[in-house]
């Protein structure tokens, strides 16, 4: 795998893959957004032509519409190199509608491309409907989904969550995990704990996994409005330590303004948990509202405060609800997901056909 950013193999994988990392990956911020990504450019180095020429690929999997896709579609041109575009998902950040020149561009790409795939449904949507490519290269399967020996299989050891928050059955533990920062919607899940207080609901505690700019801001916030009882901020954690915190839980919470994908979703449900997902995720294309968790628009702290009081009323909803997110990743995993990669393989090369199947729950919000 050629790469410019690599943050290591995940516990349990180590070297399992060649990994090449290529020059640096800088990004050029145009615009800022609050809330959302912003308006960037990811620049990568176009040396990643020199390993390519000594591997001398037949496939080619590239991420999304970057300098290195553009590459590897000028190179297919010469060398008849099968492309595959990759596109996590569909985001407001990250789609461009509003430009179309860069649609344009896409577009090209898109049409160069020997297939495209996405996460979601959404990506697929945005790749055919906005994109206008032919349905028939286009396919949407979760193929960015966690690996639950990298997870389920870390030391159950949860005494240093023991040490910030003693066990209380009686009192429900919804997990915030995440950068603190604007466009992840922290501060939405503290109106909505707000909201509860107003409401009478203090009998439960909020864990806040994760660092960022914001954090300073928000824990003043909670303070402010007397949160301190129920918000404990629990800073950065490794990833390889972050297991004892959704085995702790009880419900995840992911108020996103916008991500294209969010596997963190996917990782709280192999955890048995369910989830209060943000309509702002790709993910939440995984959650079917009363079964798994539920769906929400994107800032909308009163409804996300009216469906956690559900599960501070109802002590056992988290359980039964959790059972059903088992139930749903029983049916993704990275074995699935590389069969549906070697399947799109198959495709670009002998126009196999594509088996592997992904139907997106249906949401169902109510506001």
């Amino acid at each position: 795998m050629l790469t410019a950013r690599w943050p290591g193999y995940a516990k349990g994988f180590e070297d399992s893959i060649s990994v090449q990392v290529v020059g640096q990956r800088k990004i050029v911020e145009f615009s800022s957004s609050a809330t959302g990504y912003g308006s960037t450019l990811t620049y990568v180095t176009p040396a990643v032509m020199f390993p390519l020429f000594r591997f001398w690929p037949q496939v080619i999997f590239t991420n999304a519409f970057g300098i290195w896709t553009l590459i590897a579609l000028v190179l297919k041109l010469f060398v008849g190199w099968k492309v595959i575009i990759a596109y996590e998902g569909s985001s407001p950040g990250v789609d461009f509608r509003n430009s179309q020149l860069r649609l344009l561009m896409r577009r090209i790409m898109g049409i160069l491309a020997d297939a495209c795939i996405s996460n979601s449904q959404a990506g697929k949507d945005y790749l055919v409907n906005v994109l206008r490519l032919s349905d028939e290269k286009v396919f949407a399967y979760p193929y960015e989904v966690p690996a639950a020996e990298s997870l389920l299989g870390v030391s159950e050891d949860e005494s240093e969550v023991n040490l910030l928050l003693k066990r209380d059955d009686h009192r429900p533990v919804f997990l915030f995990v995440g950068r603190i920062m604007p466009r992840k919607g922290l501060q939405h899940l503290l109106d909505a704990a707000v909201r509860l207080k107003e409401k009478g609901y203090t009998d439960y505690n909020l864990l806040v996994v994760g660092d960022g700019e914001q954090r300073e801001e928000l824990q003043e916030f909670a303070r402010f409005n007397h949160l301190d009882d129920c918000v404990r901020w629990v800073g950065r954690v490794d990833y390889d330590q972050i297991s004892a915190y959704f085995r702790y839980a009880d419900v995840f919470v992911m108020p996103t303004l916008e991500d294209t994908w969010g596997v963190v979703v996917l990782e709280a449900m192999l955890f048995g948990k369910p989830v209060l997902c943000s309509a702002g995720a790709g993910s939440s294309e995984v959650i079917t509202d009363g079964s798994n968790g539920y769906v929400f628009e994107p800032g909308n702290p009163e409804y996300l405060a009216n469906v956690m009081s559900k599960f501070i009323d109802n002590p056992t909803l988290a359980q039964m609800m959790g059972e059903h997110s088992k139930q749903v990743m029983a049916t993704y995993s990275p074995e699935k997901s590389a069969q549906f990669l070697a399947e799109i393989v198959g495709f670009v090369c002998d126009r196999q056909s594509v088996t592997v199947q992904y139907s997106a729950q249906e949401e169902n919000l109510v506001l």
